[in-house]
């Protein structure tokens, strides 16, 4: 049988059992005060940031949840981001589809999402925008859904923090970089960078660039010849592979440039002059293939055309997104590799 312990042993070891208690309560006093030390840390977390734009310093949320993008051009930036787009303009240059639809380079994305489509005609529709309860909204850019935001810039402000890609920046990781700012996703800029240098350096690895100059073709509905100047996004994005452009537009005496800075026209009497580069790219937007210019007198009489050194590129190539650039990419690796 058990002996039960003298009353001495039993009066030393009640001090002992308090003591491990208040230990036991010590402790859980201090894993309460440090998790709820964690909540003011987050409660301190800032909830908005400032983003510069042209139209001044607008206050976005410090990560936007449901952003509503007005220009198609635009839209595969956020997509590439992962960002959150409850609703988007769909018109993207060359691929539109007056009937609807995503375009195919960002299509799965969108309806991973959920994305609903705004609808596109002449003015921008403003109840559709307030309608998808965004807490941010980013248009601007190129093209007419620009002019269309500008017009209303002060009626979707009323909605969300609304910030407009200027006109001006016509290149594509400017662009990017815009748009990521604006949406807090600066973060994953750098990765995806890397991603396109990485192309960069393995398309030029494997391909022969043509020589001499190159001359850029826009191919239009209105069938006027129209010139890419070397700053536009594509020849500056090509020059990194080793393209040179020529300088058509000093040979064009520096003509006004169109629209966004990125094309001129040039007169049929001065083409054969301006465009008589070794080597060209025609890039038919809304206008005739490169097959159909090779019929035209006008055309063919050209160098290049002459030569058999020209080369289709798709509409897509012309105000590319980063989608773009790196289908762009992958095109000239298979034309030239």
């Amino acid at each position: 049988m058990k002996s039960t312990p003298p009353l001495a042993t039993r009066s030393r070891r009640r001090p002992a059992a308090i003591a491990g208690l208040m230990i036991v309560a010590l402790m859980a006093m201090v894993g309460c005060s440090s998790a709820s030390s964690d909540e003011p840390a987050k409660a301190d977390e800032p909830t908005t940031r400032i983003v510069q734009t042209d139209k001044g310093a607008v206050t976005v949320p410090a990560s936007a949840e449901r952003i509503v993008v007005l220009s198609g051009g635009l839209a595969g930036y956020l997509y590439a981001l992962d960002a959150p787009v409850v609703a988007t303009d769909t018109r993207v240059l060359g691929v539109t589809n007056l009937e609807g639809g995503f375009p195919p380079a960002w299509s799965d994305a969108a309806k991973k999402q959920g994305t609903t489509e705004l609808p596109a005609g002449e003015q921008l529709s403003v109840e559709a925008v307030a309608a998808a309860n965004p807490d941010l909204i980013i248009g601007g850019g190129q093209g007419v859904t620009s002019v269309q935001a500008e017009e209303l810039y002060d009626k979707l402000t009323a909605i969300a923090p609304t910030v407009l890609v200027p006109r001006t920046v016509a290149a594509w990781d400017k662009q990017l970089e815009i748009v990521a700012d604006a949406a807090g996703r600066s973060d994953q800029v750098p990765a995806l960078m890397a991603a396109y240098d990485a192309k960069v350096k393995d398309v030029k690895g494997k391909i022969k660039v043509p020589a001499g100059n190159v001359v850029y073709i826009l191919s239009l509905a209105n069938n006027k010849p129209y010139l890419v100047p070397p700053t536009a996004a594509l020849p500056a994005m090509l020059s990194e592979l080793g393209f040179v452009a020529d300088d058509v537009m000093t040979k064009a005496g520096n003509p006004q440039l169109f629209g966004s800075g990125d094309s001129f026209e040039v007169s049929p009497e001065l083409l054969s002059q301006v465009a008589d580069a070794p080597v060209a790219f025609v890039i038919p937007v809304s206008g005739r293939p490169m097959a159909e210019l090779a019929t035209d007198p006008l055309y063919s009489q050209l160098p290049s055309f002459k030569a058999g050194t020209t080369f289709e590129l798709p509409a897509t190539s012309y105000r590319p997104d980063y989608d773009g650039a790196m289908a762009t990419l992958d095109l000239i690796g298979q034309t030239f590799g």
